[in-house]
């Protein structure tokens, strides 16, 4: 839920010469408001490369998922905040408008790198690493589009911010070159120039780029308009003799991805080809004829999910009869439905981001029964059932369930929620049951575990002491170290762990831990270990400060 009366507790931007995190979340805030109060009139242009008529909504789907996943964000700063919207944009990206945006955010964020605050030459930056991601993003960019809008707006802000250390003078004249950029689209792309309109996905960074302006400025974005735009339905674009064909859009889930080498497979299978990501999750956009060819070849390459079939032909239809409405057919590629125990707010969100089909809430301290799991079972729409206890206490409980339920359900016996992250990666949507617990058990093992505590009594294990209130820390569910301070135990775990020869350290801290100790931690770990790649994640999970993973 995006929450909107923020703008009744924060004020505006205090200073013209800097820009924090509160006040970069809270201008995107407005942005999605002024867009979302646009998003008809946006789709009325979507004209090219056929008149599906849902650019303001697609873009306004993926603004939605950016803000949530800002407000899930802990921390204040720019950066923090950028790579929340990055993140959130590119999980919720929908249609070629949506996927470019879902770049933009990208590039901006990859600039915004450890600052806290931005000045307008820093923005400036930001604008032109963001045109430049977008542009990589598709394989056979188009003038006259939101791409040629994005360039334009990133080369008005490096000339503004040569002239002046004000933010708010540098967007405006970062708005101004926009609008007039769109308005030129129709002189660069003979479509829009024939249907007498200007490109939908730029005047939808207008808007994005307009609403955050008024926002710093101290306007209202309530007030509403329709562009003066006229969509000609009288000579929409030949579908040619097989028709639209279909939209077809999917993630893959895995390791060491090719994106290059996706990007140029899936490009010469059909059009308007956009393959972003990076090396554990790339999304896919296409226009084909058969939606089962990138379909097969994303399950090549590992694990797909969200896809989404839409039959472009019939959209048309729809919307030449001035009915268009979402028409979404998403082609189920397996019956499994996965149940997983997660412990916390974070880990649920990680779960449910991975396609979980239900998460029952538990772990240390709070297993779950028989009966809940088996009800979780019982509340799937699937007659095949994948579970993962996450935990070693909650296998047995898990077994029985399955002995109970009358549906099919095969336990991946998983012992920490790294290697249930693992399993879930590693699930194949075009398997069978079987195959997939071999799969995914086979991941599960190939995952390090570290879970860092503080112990609750005095006792001998291991050949370690352990006084109570030491804290403790476990590898693979087998204590290994005991210290006064987190980062030395993890340290001293991480040196038993063969850390060498993994390439990435995740960190997930718990509901008593703080981004900056997660942080703090996170650095140590990379003086220690220079060639590891470490990720910081909020889990939310009671009892454990830290769970670390090393893959």
């Amino acid at each position: 839920m995006i929450n909107d009366n923020l703008f009744e507790t924060h004020p505006r931007v205090e200073t013209a010469k800097l820009c924090g995190g509160q006040s970069l979340k809270l201008a995107l805030l407005a942005a999605r408001q002024w867009l979302e109060k646009h998003a008809a009139a946006v789709n009325a242009l979507n004209v090219f490369p056929v008149p599906d008529g849902d650019t303001g909504t697609n873009m306004l789907l993926t603004m939605n998922a950016a803000l949530a996943e800002i407000e899930r964000s802990p921390d204040d700063s720019v950066s923090a905040i950028g790579h929340a919207v990055a993140h959130g944009a590119l999980m919720g990206a929908r249609g070629n408008s949506g996927v470019i945006l879902s770049q933009i955010f990208r590039g901006f964020a990859r600039s915004l790198d450890g600052q806290a605050t931005l000045s307008a030459h820093g923005f400036a930056q930001a604008a032109q690493e963001a045109c430049d991601t977008a542009y990589q993003g598709v394989v056979k960019p188009v003038e006259g589009t939101i791409l040629t809008v994005a360039r334009e707006a990133a080369r008005a802000a490096r000339e503004a911010a040569e002239r002046t250390d004000d933010v708010t003078e540098v967007l405006a004249q970062v708005v101004e070159t926009a609008k007039l950029t769109n308005a030129l689209t129709p002189e660069l792309l003979p479509v829009l120039k024939e249907a007498g309109v200007v490109d939908a996905g730029g005047q939808g960074l207008v808007y994005i780029l307009e609403g955050t302006l008024r926002y710093i400025r101290g306007e209202s974005v309530d007030a509403d308009r329709e562009m003066d735009a006229v969509v000609d339905l009288k000579s929409p674009l030949g579908a040619g003799e097989v028709g639209y064909g279909y939209d077809v859009q999917f993630l893959i889930k895995g390791d060491m991805l090719n994106v290059d080498e996706i990007r140029n497979t899936i490009d010469a299978m059909g059009e308007s080809t956009l393959v972003v990501g990076d090396s554990h999750l790339v999304k896919v956009h296409v226009h084909v004829h058969d939606p089962g060819v990138p379909i097969s070849y994303g399950v090549s390459q590992g694990a797909i999910a969200d896809v989404i079939v839409e039959n472009m032909e019939e959209q048309y239809k729809e919307f030449v009869m001035g009915q268009a409405k979402p028409s979404v057919a998403t082609e189920e590629l397996t019956d499994i439905a996965t149940v997983c125990v997660v412990p916390g707010e974070g880990l649920r969100r990680v779960f449910e981001s991975l396609g979980a089909s239900a998460i029952i809430y538990g772990g240390q301290t709070m297993n779950p029964s028989t009966q809940e799991l088996l009800t979780a079972v019982e509340s799937v729409d699937a007659a095949t059932v994948l579970m993962l206890p996450n935990n070693s206490n909650i296998i047995l409980a898990a077994n029985q369930a399955r002995d109970l339920s009358n549906k099919h359900v095969v336990v991946v016996p998983t012992k920490t929620i790294p290697q249930g992250i693992s399993a879930m990666l590693a699930f194949n949507y075009q398997a069978d049951v079987e195959t997939n617990a071999e799969r995914m058990s086979q991941a599960a093992g190939e995952i390090q575990t570290i879970e860092v505590t503080q112990a609750v009594r005095s006792t001998q294990i291991n050949g370690i002491d352990v006084t109570q209130g030491d804290i403790i820390g476990l590898l693979n569910d087998r204590l290994v170290a005991a210290g006064q301070d987190y980062t030395s135990v993890v340290l001293d775990v991480l040196s038993q762990a063969s850390t060498e020869e993994y390439e990435i350290a995740t960190i997930y801290f718990g509901q008593d831990a703080t981004p900056e100790e997660a942080n703090t931690l996170a650095d140590h770990i990379v003086q220690k270990y220079p060639d590891l790649e470490v990720e910081v994640h909020q889990g939310g999970q009671a009892h454990y400060r830290h769970i670390l993973s090393l893959e």
